[in-house]
């Protein structure tokens, strides 16, 4: 087992990493206090996975609330289903709420412990490679809303993630793939040895291989875990998190999180920010191309044709990043260094899109 902290003082966890985590006992006597826990899961991994974790938490109350799978239930309808369970129940203050499942499910879990009786402790149980490599750590929670991604929401650290590499084995290949846009960001934004590195390790990655997705899950955990320590409420480093994202957020919440994954949409962001750093002049063309070929041999979209360049553009305007009404945008200079800029021309981000999206709605 793997142990890395998120250091950000009085609210510090570890983030664990390892096989067969959810059927270790001790873990969750070590480090989870709560005696009252609040289990949310989806209707996809509960099956594979409840059973286990149930049994880990022998000896403390348990209650569970199952939500639908899917993007598209990521919503303040179903967060207020966990509100219900919670009161119902008459869970205190020193409860804990145990996500158990992908980023939808830690995002809509986080976002209700940070709500209930203005927060109780969180746990995050990642299953999937996007949630173990990105959305468990850092305690950024939300739910999503018609108008945008993730626009309502809150800062809430979990005390604790456990990344049981073993639930790997049951992921669709589709979640995987999508999974790897997170890992190639980081490559991107801070760590152009890690880029290289997926470059001559992708057939294995893809492969499922364990040993080679501990590895990415590790490096993208240090990374991450780094620039939350320094700036845990994205009012500097940590923006730049969201290489790819304002794009990807744009073509999520334009097809109503139906059409694609977020790693995906997040993907084709990815070769979308580069080509606009090219145009900007900050980026060298040969860089963007080896992001492009990158995102396509890890088999994820390098654009989009179902939504048009100025559907994508109004979605993009409501952007979390804007600020007195400019779309801020994290830009490469090269690969491993990234900056956040609202200083470029706004017909090259017209032209950007135009080249990326095609006429759909």
């Amino acid at each position: 087992m793997d142990i890395l902290n998120v250091e950000l003082g009085t609210r510090s966890y570890p983030i664990l990493i390892g096989s067969g985590l959810l059927g270790e006992t001790e873990v969750f006597r070590r480090y989870l206090r709560a005696r009252e826990v609040l289990i949310v899961s989806n209707t996809s991994v509960a099956p594979l996975y409840l059973s286990t974790l149930v049994a880990s938490l022998s000896g403390r109350r348990r209650v569970e609330v199952i939500l639908p799978d899917g993007e598209v239930h990521k919503t303040l309808a179903n967060a207020a289903r966990v509100f219900d369970v919670l009161i119902a129940n008459r869970l205190a203050r020193d409860c804990a709420v145990v996500a158990l499942g992908g980023g939808v499910v830690g995002d809509l879990a986080g976002f209700a412990a940070a709500c209930y009786q203005r927060g109780v402790d969180f746990v995050q149980l990642p299953t999937t490679l996007l949630a173990q490599v990105d959305s468990a750590v850092g305690g950024k929670t939300a739910v999503n809303h018609p108008g945008g991604k993730n626009l309502i929401g809150a800062f809430h650290q979990p005390i604790l993630v456990v990344s049981d590499t073993a639930t790997l084995a049951t992921l669709p290949p589709r979640e995987l793939r999508a999974g790897l846009a997170e890992v190639v960001k980081y490559g991107l934004i801070a760590d152009a040895t890690l880029f290289d590195w997926l470059e001559g390790h992708v057939e294995r990655l893809l492969a499922g291989d364990p040993e080679t997705l501990t590895h990415i899950i590790r490096r993208s955990c240090e990374i991450k875990a780094a620039i939350v320590g320094r700036d845990e409420r994205e009012q500097g480093e940590r923006a730049l998190l969201n290489l790819g994202h304002t794009f990807g957020h744009a073509i999520e919440s334009a097809t109503a999180y139906r059409e694609w994954l977020h790693g995906e949409a997040v993907g084709a962001g990815l070769v979308m920010a580069a080509a606009m750093s090219v145009a900007c002049g900050s980026l060298p063309a040969a860089d963007a191309e080896r992001v492009r070929r990158l995102i396509a041999r890890v088999g994820l979209p390098t654009r989009i044709d179902s939504v048009s360049a100025a559907a994508a553009l109004d979605h993009m305007k409501i952007d979390k990043k804007a600020l007195g009404g400019r779309l801020r945008l994290v830009l490469l200079r090269r690969i491993g260094e990234a900056f956040l800029s609202a200083d470029y021309p706004p017909d090259v981000l017209n032209s950007t899109l135009e080249a990326h999206f095609g006429g759909g709605r």
